[in-house]
């Protein structure tokens, strides 16, 4: 067994699933008893925010533990530096097998994965695994010749074509949610069916003398809300609370979506149990640090929105479960956390050095009920807006102004109370990295 300074880690990453859509909120008739399981035995943050809500920033932050401005990645179009430091080579470096499964979305600029999916996985610190292709990015590169391994996969089952027939019916920003049929594969050839499986062959093989982390980076919640006829029909007639203001879309077209979207995270969460079912066999629970999160979080129709990248609570918001040596159980903690203290989290638990530049922290103290404070504050960001929250007032600051929310009074932020509280304002904007929109930042 590895030394106990050193736990195993296991990061379960899914891709675009919202905080609130966890099993502990009595309102959604959600199906994750895997995941429930790890919240009994853990710690479950109640707010945990992502330093920006789209997918290569935020996985630019975990891999850094640096805030959004300092991560390198400014959006999607951008691929992670090279030459900046990650978290898997400080881990590797501190002795422990490093591999990871799924969408890793740190070259996502460059659609090219390998068709075995471990380009660059050096570079980055793995020592295994494989890197494979997001929903959209699949079929946006491999459609006619794979650049990536869960294409070529379905290129040699003979899938890939009718794959790329159904998502050009989803194809558009609404469509990827109003068109709610069953995909045509089959329950196996489902991307996040068939990363778990690759993660279960890892998991399978680490050697049991030395400390192991290993990503499991799914694809789903993500949009387009595809799911197998057997995910579709389990959900047969199952209601849901509809969007918050929202008239865009008709109600049973919401309520499918919804459906769908928590079939995928049903989906996610029996993939869970056959990896904790792994570890435990392995003789190995007790000694690995379980954490569920996501990149950001799924707006779902609230303000008539969908996706993410902007700053309403629904996209920036992420779940953030910790179970595992040294952490309390069955605890709610309410301080403010960040993706980035993962980062900080991961490398003092291994006993390795902090990152340069880190603005990740290091939420060891609260997991174990030493301390409840953590952050004053949190922020995100993305190109040219951006957002604070103090647990209480959220300020944001965009091109066409200023805005004030009491999440307190007002959860769904609806009511922009800029103009009551200029001393709020005042406050927050002293606490708000804001670019100027003229290349250098202000506050």
């Amino acid at each position: 067994m590895p030394s106990k300074s050193k736990p195993n880690i296991l990061l379960l990453f899914p891709d675009q699933h919202r905080a609130d859509w966890l099993p502990h909120n009595e309102e959604l008739p959600l199906r994750m008893p895997n995941l429930a399981a790890l919240m009994r035995r853990g710690v479950r943050f109640a707010n945990a925010f992502t330093p920006s809500p789209i997918c290569a920033p935020a996985r630019a932050c975990l891999a850094s533990g640096r805030d959004y401005e300092a991560c390198g990645v400014p959006g999607n179009h951008v691929d992670y530096p090279l030459d900046q430091e990650t978290l898997y080579q400080r881990l590797r470096d501190a002795g422990y097998q490093v591999a990871g499964v799924g969408k890793f979305d740190l070259h996502k600029a460059t659609q090219d994965w390998g068709l075995d999916g471990s380009r660059l996985l050096p570079q980055w610190g793995f020592s295994g695994g494989t890197d494979n292709e997001g929903k959209l990015d699949a079929i946006a590169s491999g459609a006619t010749s794979p650049k990536g391994p869960y294409m070529a996969y379905l290129h040699r089952e003979g899938l890939a074509q009718a794959h790329v027939d159904d998502f050009a019916k989803r194809k558009g920003p609404v469509k990827t949610y109003t068109e709610t049929h069953a995909t045509p594969l089959p329950d196996a050839a489902y991307c996040d069916n068939w990363l778990s499986d690759n993660a279960l062959q890892l998991l399978a093989g680490f050697e049991t003398d030395r400390p192991w982390y290993l990503a499991v980076n799914f694809t789903g919640p993500h949009n387009p809300v595809d799911v197998t006829e057997a995910m579709r029909g389990a959900w047969d007639g199952v209601e849901f609370p509809g969007p918050v203001d929202h008239d865009a879309v008709d109600s049973e077209t919401n309520q499918q979506i919804r459906r769908n979207y928590a079939a995928m995270l049903e989906n996610i969460d029996r993939n869970i149990g056959r990896m904790v079912e792994l570890i435990e066999a392995r003789g190995e629970l007790d000694h690995t640090l379980i954490v569920y999160s996501s990149d950001h979080g799924e707006m779902l129709g609230d303000h008539n929105r969908w996706a993410k990248g902007v700053f309403y609570q629904p996209a920036i918001g992420v779940p953030m479960v910790v179970a595992g040596p040294g952490v309390a159980e069955g605890v709610t903690r309410d301080a403010l956390v960040a993706l980035q203290d993962l980062t900080a989290t991961f490398l003092e638990r291994a006993g390795a050095p902090e990152l340069p530049e880190m603005d990740g922290r290091t939420l060891s103290p609260l997991l174990a009920g030493q301390v409840k404070e953590h952050r004053p504050h949190v922020r995100s960001g993305l190109k040219d807006w951006r957002a604070v929250y103090d647990g209480r007032f959220k300020l944001v600051r965009d091109p066409e102004g200023v805005r004030l929310f009491d999440r307190q009074a007002d959860p769904h932020e609806l009511a922009d109370i800029a103009a009551e509280l200029p001393q709020e304002v005042d406050r927050l904007m002293q606490l708000l990295r804001v670019p100027s929109w003229k290349g250098e930042e202000v506050g």
